[in-house]
C-alpha cells in the first residue's frame, strides 16, 4: 500500500535489540525508512543492523544507549539531531519489575519514571524541532493495556504506564497543528523475553509449572494465544505512516481482545 511507504523518512527505534522493538525496526526498514536502532547491548544491535531490510539501499545505523541515563541520552540525541532530522520516534523500553504496589519502593518508582517518562521526554525534545521543520512527525509509544485496565501484580508498571499515556495525550494536543502525531500502542501478552520472565517469576512464587501459568494467561485472551511481536509492529507501522495522518492522541490496544473495557 502506497500509504505505508516511508521512503526517505528517518526513524529512531528504542529498545530495538530484541522483541517488539526489533520487530518494529524491521517493519519500518522494510517499508523504506532509514532506521537508527537504539539499545544497551552493542553486540545484539549489530546483529539487528545486519538483518534490517534495505529495499531502497538505506544506510541504517545503531546507537548504544541506556534509557535510564537521561544525561547521556540528552548528549546522544543532541549530537544525532545536529546531523540529521528524524520524522519517526518509537519510544520503547523494558517494563518495570513485577510486584505488588503496596510493597513497591520509592527508588523503584523513581527508576521507572526516569527510564520511561523522562527518557521519552528527552528524546521528544530532541526530535520535535526537525519534525516541525518538515511538517511531518510520528511519535509512537509502546506501553501496555494496563493504561486502560491495570494488571495484577504490576503495581509500578501500571502507575508509570498511566503517566506515559497522559504525557502522550497532552503532547498530542500541543503538537497536532504542526503535523506531528503522538499515539500509544498497548500490547497485550506478547511472546517475548519479558513475558517469559513474568511467567517464570510467577511460576516460582506459586511453585507451579510455567506452562500452567501461561495456559491460565491464555484463558483470559479471547483469541486464545499470545501475540507475536510482528503483530504489534504492524500497528506501529500504520501509525508511523502517512495513512495515519489524522489519528493522534489515541491508545490502541493490540491484545487479542483481552482488555474488557472500551
Amino acid at each position: 500500500m502506497t500509504g505505508l511507504n516511508l521512503s526517505g523518512k528517518r526513524a529512531l527505534v528504542c529498545g530495538a535489540s530484541k522483541g517488539i522493538g526489533k520487530s518494529v525496526a524491521l517493519a519500518l526498514a522494510g517499508h523504506g525508512a532509514i532506521v537508527t536502532v537504539l539499545a544497551r547491548d552493542a553486540a545484539q544491535l549489530n546483529k539487528v543492523l545486519v538483518e534490517l531490510p534495505k529495499p531502497e539501499d538505506q544506510d541504517h545505523d545503531s546507537i548504544v544507549a541506556d534509557m535510564s541515563d537521561t544525561g547521556s541520552l540528552l548528549e546522544m540525541i543532541t549530537r544525532l539531531t545536529s546531523l540529521r532530522d528524524y520524522e519517526i520516534l518509537i519510544n520503547n523500553t523494558g517494563g518495570p519489575a513485577s510486584g505488588r504496589l503496596e510493597l513497591a519502593t520509592i527508588p523503584a518508582f523513581e527508576s521507572a519514571f526516569r527510564q520511561h517518562v523522562l527518557a521519552a521526554h528527552t528524546l521528544m525534545q530532541g526530535v520535535v524541532p526537525g519534525m516541525k521543520k518538515k511538517a511531518y512527525g510520528r511519535i509512537v509509544n509502546i506501553l501496555s493495556t494496563s493504561v486502560k485496565q491495570p494488571l495484577d501484580n504490576l503495581g509500578v508498571s501500571n502507575t508509570i504506564r498511566a503517566a506515559m499515556a497522559n504525557w502522550s495525550k497532552t503532547l498530542a494536543n500541543e503538537l497536532a497543528s504542526s503535523g506531528i502525531t503522538v499515539n500509544n500502542i498497548l500490547p497485550g501478552a506478547t511472546a517475548t523475553d519479558r513475558l517469559n520472565e513474568i511467567i517464570a517469576k510467577e511460576s516460582g512464587h506459586q511453585n507451579t509449572d510455567p506452562e500452567m501459568i501461561a495456559a491460565r494467561m491464555r484463558i483470559n485472551i479471547p483469541m486464545g494465544r499470545f501475540a507475536e511481536s510482528e503483530e504489534i509492529a504492524a500497528a506501529v507501522l500504520f501509525l508511523a505512516s502517512p495513512m495515519a495522518s489524522y489519528i493522534t492522541g489515541i491508545n490502541l490496544p493490540v491484545d487479542g481482545g483481552r482488555t474488557r473495557c472500551l
